[in-house]
């Protein structure tokens, strides 16, 4: 069961900048930069001003002090618009840094390590500093960052670490969407500055489903928003295709899908500022990687083959929910640890845990 969530005044006013930011700054060529692996300046700088990056970053260390609902909301409005650039990926740096008592090293990109589960860091002392042993596989944005973030276990206890690009090994790799995935060798890497916090890597793989799982809501938004508009719009027959019923079929489901990831994405959001281990974060996740996988297909079958041209519009939300319902783990892995959640606590408990997830 959901919660339905009262937007506050913050969250809407932040939402409306931020629609007119992303707005101004995602066009065409911003996108057919990304398509190459770049992060586009202009829009870099635009965020850094807004100070979106630091959303998630408490007024304490320097922040805007948002409350965290309020902050991991801007990514609804990121996915609805396919931002190019590792908004997410620095909001969640800043998030880790700031609960290690560390600042945010500057007004750049950053990416975040360990991403994917069952690969984990660890630190060891190296005189007055620390160093890291271990890999990590399909980093975002490794290469372009200007700097990594990474969460480590040191002697049972949870180290959360800047590390500079330049001094790890990186293998450069892409997701689908031409967005940096990058394969790093951390083995012997210096950090540059360290402190432990309450959160590990797990913490950080689930705010980062949380957040992927409100990008893939927002993308969701605008995909179905085009295939309505181009069904309204493309002629066969002599009358829209939107005016067969098995267009509006289809059309009915993407609008389904669409609304089922936004109130799954809603509640991961609420989860995720009270709980990250709430059921609820793993529900969100489920949810809206399944929402994508089954509007990209619709979307794509109602575009036609004008839909999968360079030259349509369409690709620049569809390959990111492919790449994004996959990330900081797809529904299958979220799908056993909820499920071994559920057995271990006991058939007894199955219903209270049901009513209480929301």
């Amino acid at each position: 069961m959901f919660r339905i969530t009262v937007m506050s005044e913050t969250r809407k006013l932040l939402g409306e900048a931020a629609e007119r930011l992303f707005e101004k700054h995602c066009g065409a060529r911003a996108m057919r930069a990304a398509d190459g692996g770049e992060i586009p300046q202009a829009l870099w700088r635009a965020l850094a001003e807004a100070g979106y990056p630091a959303a998630l970053v408490p007024e304490s260390a320097g922040g805007p002090g948002l409350e965290t609902g309020d902050a991991l909301s801007l990514l609804l409005g990121a996915g609805r618009h396919a931002l190019p650039a590792p908004l997410a990926e620095t909001m969640l740096a800043g998030w880790l840094l700031s609960a290690a008592g560390l600042a945010l090293p500057g007004a750049g990109p950053l990416a975040v390590a360990p991403v994917r589960e069952g690969e984990a860091l660890a630190a060891s002392r190296a005189g007055a500093g620390w160093r890291l042993q271990g890999r990590a596989t399909r980093v975002p944005w490794a290469s372009q960052a200007e700097a990594i973030v990474v969460a480590a276990d040191c002697e049972g206890r949870n180290l959360v670490a800047l590390v500079r690009p330049g001094d790890c090994r990186i293998e450069r790799g892409a997701n689908v969407a031409g967005e940096s995935r990058d394969d790093v060798d951390f083995e012997g890497v210096r950090c540059v500055n360290a402190g432990f916090a309450a959160h590990d890597a797990a913490a950080l793989r689930s705010m980062g489903a949380v957040m992927r799982s409100a990008q893939i809501a927002g993308a969701m938004q605008r995909v179905l928003e085009l295939s309505v508009q181009y069904a309204g719009e493309r002629v066969q027959f002599g009358r829209p295709i939107g005016r067969f019923q098995a267009v509006q079929q289809s059309l009915a489901v993407l609008a389904g899908q669409a609304a089922a990831a936004a109130a799954a994405a809603e509640a991961g959001i609420e989860a995720a500022a009270r709980d990250l281990a709430s059921p609820t974060v793993a529900v969100a996740k489920i949810r809206a990687g399944e929402a994508a996988g089954i509007g990209a297909a619709i979307a794509h079958q109602v575009h036609g083959a004008i839909g999968f041209t360079q030259e349509h519009r369409l690709h620049y939300w569809t390959r990111r929910l492919w790449s994004w319902r996959d990330e900081f783990g797809n529904e299958a892995r979220w799908a056993a640890r909820l499920g071994g959640r559920i057995a271990a606590a006991g058939a007894d408990r199955l219903w209270q845990g049901i009513t209480a997830a929301g």
